[in-house]
Order: structure tokens, then C-alpha cells, then sequence
């Protein structure tokens, strides 16, 4: 017996020697590089939704004309969720007791991201410009900054710097070389929009880690269309229909699979990633995309003051996206 519980405390010792090795080693290893690979990765994919997006302004000004706001917004998540739903309907299915459990989140990030945020977008539409609507999309990552510091997120000199920087290129850009500027209802409702996104990507950050995120996006657009049903129905009633034509079907098509399946996966992925601040800096490229695409669709001239702006908004985006030295 001795023998034995003599043997049971050597093992013991060389295994406790073992762990204390190991946690040394843990301790004086450097941060794995997938790490890096991961911020990289989410600094992607918060460019492709951010690109995408910019798109979808200038197909939703182009929808204004010819599709009731709401009635837009309802196909819109329609055709998103006819997207998704091949690839998420089995992780949906699988994990639908943990939406239950968590369905009060889901329906407030449905309301934010899904229902509010967009139809915000086409009713401003209706009274201002793609290239005004993208402009001030950029106020969001100065709310999400600020939803960040209230969380406790430490923002750092750098990127507090690079986050101005890219503000004041915002606001000389939308105010055409002066940072005030006059404002049309559609404006207003941008900025309208600009809080609901910002309160989207905030709530993102609370998303429980376990939730499958093509489960989650799968689930945000079917309630979300639900959230809108009523308000369709009362737009077909009193507004009528829409032509079912190649311009209107297009755009659609393009808001429904791009700008919703696909930009919002790659966005939501991003946050998980990156963290909401981060990804709003990337954001700030909207405008500059906006802009080269309404100069190369629609044959606007940018002029010399707005490539000024942009090269603030570049500087303020890298600036503010360079990792801390030691972090």
C-alpha cells in the first residue's frame, strides 16, 4: 500500500510540474497569429458589406420613383430570406430552443437592423440623393464609437484621432467643402437611419457566442418581414401595387441578395470578428464608395474639394484600423 501511494504522489508531482511548465510556457509564448489573421479577416468583410451597401443607395434611389418605401423594404427581406434560407434553415432548426430562449434579443435586433433601419433608408430616398444618403450613413461608427465607450471599450488616442479625422472628411464632404450644410427631410431621415444601424451593430456585440450566425440572420429576416407586414398591407391598400418590371425587379434582386444576405452576414461575421468600433471605421469608406460609383453610373464629377475629403476619410480609416504596437 505504501508502495503504491508512494507511486500515486510521484505521478501527481510530475503532473502538477508539468502544468506548471506548460502555463509558464503559455505565459512567455507571443499571441498565436491567427489572431492577426482573424482581424484581418474581419477588416475584409467589413469592406464587402460596406461596398455592397454603398450599391444599394443608389439602386434604392433608383426604387423611389417607381416602389412605395415599405412595399421595397417587405420584398427586400422576402427575397433575403428565400437566399439564406438553404444554407440556414438546418442550423435554424437545430438550434431553434436557443432562439427561443433568446428570442426577446433577436426581435430587438430584427426591429433595429432589419425593419427600422431600412425603411428609414427608402423613405429618405423619396427627397434626397445616393450620394447624400451615403455621406451621412457615415455618422453611425461615431455612434458606435460612442455605444463602445459607454460599454467600457477603451478607444485610444490613435483611434480617437483617426475617428475625427474621418468626421471632419464626412462633414466637409456632405457640406461641399464647409462643415455646415443645408438639410432636406430625406436627410434627416438618413440620420434617422444612421442611429438605427449604429444600435444594430451595438446590440451585435451581445449576440451569445453559441448562436449560429446564419441561424441568427435567418431568423432576424423572418422577423423582420413580420415586423413589416402590417404596414405592407396598409401601403398595398392605399398606395396600390408596383409594375413588376426589369427596373423594378432588378433592384430588388440586388438590395435582396446583396445588400441584405450577403452584406449583412459578412457584417455581422466582422463585429464577431473586429468589434463594432473597428468595423465602423471601415465604414467610413462609404462615402468615398458612394462617390466613385455616382461618378462612374451616374457621371458626377467629384472635383478637387472631394478628393480632398476622401483622402481624410482614407487617412482617418487607416488611421484609426493600425493595430497598437503590442496589442
Amino acid at each position: 500500500m505504501s508502495l503504491i501511494a508512494a507511486e500515486k504522489t510521484a505521478t501527481g508531482k510530475n503532473a502538477t510540474d508539468k502544468n506548471a511548465a506548460e502555463n509558464e510556457t503559455a505565459t512567455e509564448r507571443p499571441a498565436p497569429a491567427s489572431n492577426h489573421r482573424g482581424a484581418g479577416l474581419g477588416v475584409l468583410l467589413a469592406l464587402l458589406a460596406t461596398v455592397v451597401w454603398s450599391g444599394s443607395f443608389v439602386a434604392t434611389r433608383d426604387m423611389a420613383d417607381s416602389i412605395p418605401p415599405v412595399q421595397a423594404v417587405f420584398w427586400r427581406w422576402i427575397i433575403a430570406l428565400l437566399a439564406v434560407a438553404p444554407f440556414a434553415a438546418r442550423p435554424l432548426w437545430r438550434q431553434r430552443a436557443l432562439i427561443r430562449r433568446h428570442l426577446g434579443f433577436v426581435a430587438l435586433a430584427s426591429l433595429f437592423g432589419v425593419a427600422l433601419y431600412n425603411t428609414l433608408v427608402h423613405q429618405a430616398g423619396l427627397t434626397t440623393s445616393a450620394g447624400n444618403m451615403g455621406m451621412i450613413m457615415a455618422a453611425s461608427p461615431v455612434i458606435m464609437a460612442g455605444y463602445a465607450r459607454l460599454g467600457g471599450e477603451r478607444l485610444g488616442a490613435r483611434r480617437l484621432l483617426g475617428l475625427l479625422t474621418a468626421v471632419l472628411g464626412v462633414l466637409l464632404l456632405v457640406g461641399k467643402g464647409s462643415p455646415t450644410s443645408d438639410f432636406t427631410p430625406g436627410d434627416l431621415w438618413m440620420f434617422a437611419a444612421a442611429l438605427s444601424f449604429a444600435t444594430y451593430s451595438a446590440l451585435l456585440k451581445r449576440k451569445p457566442a453559441e448562436l449560429d450566425g446564419l441561424a441568427f440572420l435567418l431568423t432576424t429576416f423572418v422577423l423582420g418581414a413580420l415586423m413589416l407586414a402590417p404596414a405592407y398591407a396598409i401601403s398595398l391598400t392605399v398606395q396600390g401595387g408596383f409594375p413588376v418590371t426589369a427596373g423594378t425587379v432588378g433592384p430588388l434582386l440586388y438590395v435582396g441578395v446583396f445588400s441584405s444576405a450577403v452584406a449583412f452576414f459578412a457584417w455581422n461575421r466582422a463585429i464577431a470578428l473586429i468589434g463594432a468600433a473597428r468595423a465602423g471605421v471601415v465604414y467610413y469608406l462609404q462615402p468615398v464608395c458612394v462617390a466613385l460609383l455616382s461618378a462612374l453610373l451616374l457621371g458626377e464629377r467629384l472635383g478637387l474639394a472631394g478628393a480632398g475629403c476622401m483622402v481624410l476619410i482614407l487617412g482617418g480609416v487607416a488611421l484609426s484600423s493600425a493595430r497598437q504596437r503590442g496589442r
